[in-house]
């Protein structure tokens, strides 16, 4: 081998250039609505600080009031929806590398939507339907009015603590139409053309598949070992647990990785991480890097985002 080949292997790897829609999401779109509120607004439709609930009957004027009452921001998500947009950040370029199917209504919360997700330079391509409302997400937030001092390099500053308050509804996330929209020939060309497909599981799998055990490990393993129908690649299973180590499970062993430490007086919201993980994963998974990389990225992203309000990231990734 001649000097310097090992380098050039290296070089030519990192300058690997990806397609456009090689990463494929499927899942629930939502538009988060964000804002500062007050506790009259949360008294008024009965929600609590540093809450997480399902929008009820009670809850049908909430999204409108908080766009005409308060200063909002939008911003495209779900969970699947955060991911695919975490890990096009990840990648940068070719725009459009990561593809997004999804349900959503014709109103003007969908028409925004479509704006962020290209915003996003995510390739997303909605089925849209009358029937329902574009699903929204209300995040309202609210200060404790307690302040946390903050020194940092010998400078001190003082931050206010803030508590997120957040209203899901649905609506036409749930009314996705395969036969009207992943069957039709220029959509399914997309699902085609990619490499890598993410649909988020649900967080009962192991219940449901009668494990019988609360220990992740064991879990992972578990969901390892069940029957696959392509038996020429292993199941390779990643379980995040928020702070703790993430684990992974391979045909042959569990390992586990501390996930980056971060300054508690940096953590912003920690809603995001998950999503924020996955996206990390996949941008480096599109590239066919090891799964320890692609594990590392994954806590790169999620150490960026919950320094941030909401699935928000900077302009280009510090990720080497």
């Amino acid at each position: 081998m001649a000097a310097g080949e090992p380098q050039a292997k290296k070089l030519k790897l990192e300058q690997k250039q990806l397609s456009e829609n090689v990463l494929f999401g499927m899942g629930n779109p939502l538009l988060d609505i964000c804002a500062v509120v007050d506790k009259d607004f949360l008294d008024k439709y009965g929600l609590k600080p540093n809450d997480q609930i399902l929008a009820e009957e009670k809850h049908k004027e909430l999204f409108e009031e908080l766009v005409k009452k308060f200063k909002v921001e939008y911003h495209a998500g779900g969970s699947t929806q955060n991911s695919v947009k975490v890990a096009q950040w990840m990648i940068q370029s070719p725009y459009k590398a990561a593809t997004f199917f999804g349900c959503i209504g014709k109103d003007k919360f969908g028409e925004i939507l479509k704006k962020k997700a290209e915003e996003a330079h995510v390739d997303a391509h909605y089925y849209e339907q009358s029937e329902e409302p574009t699903g929204t997400c209300a995040a309202c937030i609210t200060s404790d009015n307690s302040f946390q001092l903050l020194c940092r390099e010998k400078k001190c500053g003082r931050q206010k603590l803030v508590n997120r308050s957040l209203v899901a509804n649905l609506a036409a996330a749930n009314c996705y139409k395969k036969e009207k929209h992943l069957d039709l020939e220029k959509n399914w060309k997309l699902v085609e053309k990619a490499k890598v497909y993410y649909i988020a599981e649900a967080a009962t799998f192991a219940r449901e598949q009668g494990f019988e055990t609360e220990d992740i490990k064991e879990i992972a393993r578990k969901t390892q070992a069940l029957p696959k129908v392509n038996t020429k690649r292993q199941r390779i299973v990643v379980f995040t647990q928020g702070k703790d180590d993430t684990v992974m499970a391979t045909e042959n062993e569990v390992t586990t990785f501390p996930v980056l430490v971060s300054d508690q007086s940096e953590i912003v919201d920690t809603n995001g991480a998950g999503d924020a993980f996955v996206g990390g994963f996949l941008s480096q998974l599109v590239y066919d890097r090891p799964v320890t990389e692609c594990i590392r990225a994954g806590h790169y992203a999620a150490s960026v985002i919950i320094k941030r309000s909401g699935c928000t990231f900077p302009e280009k990734p510090d990720f080497h």
